[in-house]
């Protein structure tokens, strides 16, 4: 249906019509026509964060949890070069979200105006597509538009810059029309290609499934066809950062997170891996002529351009994860359920003589919380709660991918790709708004929490109880780590000699701080902070030149790990041989 109507209502119709109920954004000059729209209606839910980095981070914790794209609106110039962050960050690590940003009226575009930027210039390369909308009867057509890219094929952020006097003007308004897109992504898999990656399956002596982030994107359905999978075939998986939770951490074929001990050693031993929604990114392969050397690689992914971009796969197969899982196994079903299973049984023994190295043991003792034995704690008081688990980026982060075990998909918050410390904050206050009733915690690094410490406002003033668990070391973890281990220990700027009180600033933003710094009141800490009704900050000290292992030195291969206390038991050699 056709109706006549401003730009700025245009906006929030579209966003109605979508199906959005939240919105995260801050006004300025050139969005306040659209904001006025928004305080007449009744239907969407406007949170007001203090950073529009925090905007975009917490729009994509909301796309993250909910499967949902996120929606972010904010003004011309410095409210658009803030989101630039935020939209880096969801377009490596495939996250809907759609971003609405105001610009100077179409007269003045290109006359350095007041807030005027180069928004469409600068956003280009971190977003999937963007667009200049600078006729209001092409308004609706191009917001539809703009959810549907975000949302198909590889998701990701997109963003629409519209001058002020669109938003102003009176054009036509019309209703979603998602089948007259121009973008339509190849969904389903080339069946001969899934008939080879079968044989492979069929014959395979030493197999690996790894998997990615693609599984959980494409829906609870695929996490599910995953599971039967891997279960069915009774191989191994491994999985990277982004896909926790798709497999669940205590099914019997988990290795753990790429990264671990056994799960490197079987990726580089193996001589079939299949990569299911995964990118073959640095952080994975190492050294790329090292990488996995006598293996076979099959590659499902969505994106086209993921495949043979980094490794060349032996048997590439493009379309969407759960509608190529679905074909492959009605396919190894209709062929008779073929595994090599001597073979198998073999592969296993070796993997769980990997597995008895037990790359994450530690040990607690002394009066000093070590950081692994916080998140042991915090896992085993908070796994029997609906709980969504979030993090900034640095040492913690890695601690909680390997100490914290995720059960189903969209449970698990990190930014992967980018990296971005700061992110870990904003994006649990989405977490929550989408889930008000769950548990939602967001475990933080205090060098990275500091850098969006402002959203502590948003929190409180929105009343959400979102805990802050703060592994506090006073350092740059993964900087002075290293910088010890690599940099012949000069440690250069990779520490604070200005910390906060983190009790007396929740307490100065109206929440609830909560200091811990003995291991014996960990335990109390943690179920003082799940008993409080409001949002908590958790400020537990830790040992302050804690190691993070297993670790990939710059440079080498992936089968190359310096492993810490695996190595001073003498439970392996120089070599990566295992001792027991």
């Amino acid at each position: 249906m056709t109706r006549q109507m401003t730009g700025a209502k245009m906006i929030v119709q579209a966003l109605i019509d979508q199906g959005v109920d939240t919105v995260f954004g801050y006004p300025g000059g050139a969005v306040l026509p659209i904001y006025d729209e928004v305080f007449q209606q009744n239907s969407i839910k406007h949170i007001l964060v203090r950073h529009e980095q925090g905007a975009v981070h917490a729009a994509e914790g909301y796309a993250r949890s909910t499967g949902k794209p996120g929606v972010v609106l904010v003004t011309s110039g410095p409210g658009a070069t803030n989101a630039v962050t935020g939209l880096t960050d969801a377009l490596l690590d495939s996250i809907p979200i759609v971003v609405l940003t105001g610009q100077v009226p179409t007269f003045m575009i290109g006359s350095d105006a007041f807030q005027e930027a180069d928004t469409v210039g600068i956003t280009r390369p971190c977003t999937k597509h963007n667009w200049l909308v600078k006729e209001t009867d092409r308004l609706s057509g191009v917001l539809h538009e703009a959810f549907h890219v975000a949302t198909s094929g590889r998701p990701g952020p997109v963003l629409v810059d519209i001058p002020k006097d669109v938003q102003f003007a009176t054009g036509k308004y019309e209703g979603p029309k998602p089948s007259n897109s121009h973008y339509q992504p190849q969904v389903k898999g080339d069946l001969e290609e899934i008939t080879e990656l079968v044989a492979l399956i069929e014959k395979a002596k030493r197999p690996v499934f790894y998997t990615g982030g693609g599984v959980i994107n494409s829906g609870p359905g695929a996490s599910q066809l995953l599971r039967e999978l891997v279960d069915a075939t009774g191989f191994p998986i491994t999985s990277t950062l982004m896909g926790l939770g798709a497999y669940p951490a205590s099914g019997k074929n988990w290795l753990g997170m790429h990264g671990l001990y056994e799960a490197n050693m079987a990726m580089h031993d193996c001589d079939l891996m299949i990569n299911i929604g995964a990118r073959f990114d640095d952080r994975i392969t190492g050294t790329i002529p090292d990488f996995s050397p006598k293996s076979k690689k099959a590659h499902i992914d969505i994106d086209p351009s993921s495949i043979n971009k980094v490794i060349k796969a032996d048997v590439p197969i493009v379309g969407d994860v759960g509608h190529v899982l679905e074909d492959l196994l009605k396919i190894w079903k209709s062929r008779g359920r073929k595994t090599n299973g001597a073979a198998l049984e073999t592969w296993w023994t070796k993997i769980k003589e990997w597995q008895a190295v037990d790359c994450l043991k530690f040990e607690q003792k002394g009066k000093v919380i070590r950081p692994q034995y916080a998140l042991e704690r915090l896992e085993a008081l908070t796994k029997g709660h609906d709980r969504y688990i979030c993090t900034e980026v640095g040492q913690h982060q890695m601690w909680a991918a390997q100490y914290m075990g995720f059960e189903d998909p969209n449970r698990w918050m990190t930014s992967g790709g980018l990296g971005t410390m700061g992110y870990g904050f904003p994006a649990s206050i989405g977490v929550q708004m989408a889930h008000p009733d769950s548990l939602v915690i967001n475990v933080a690094g205090e060098a990275s929490w500091l850098m969006n410490m402002q959203e502590m406002g948003t929190a409180v003033q929105y009343n959400l109880p979102v805990k802050q668990f703060i592994l506090n070391n006073e350092r740059l973890g993964m900087v002075r780590q290293w910088q010890e281990l690599l940099h012949g220990e000069r440690y250069s700027q990779s520490w604070s000699e200005a910390l906060p009180d983190f009790v007396k600033l929740a307490d100065a933003f109206g929440a609830k701080g909560i200091l811990v710094k003995d291991p014996d009141k960990v335990d109390d800490a943690i179920q003082e902070m799940l008993d409080h009704d409001g949002p908590v900050i958790v400020d537990c000290l830790v040992e302050k030149h804690e190691n993070c292992f297993p670790m990939i030195p710059s440079g080498k291969a992936h089968n190359e790990m310096l492993l810490g206390e695996a190595e001073t038991q003498g439970v392996i050699d120089a070599k990566g041989s295992v001792l027991v």
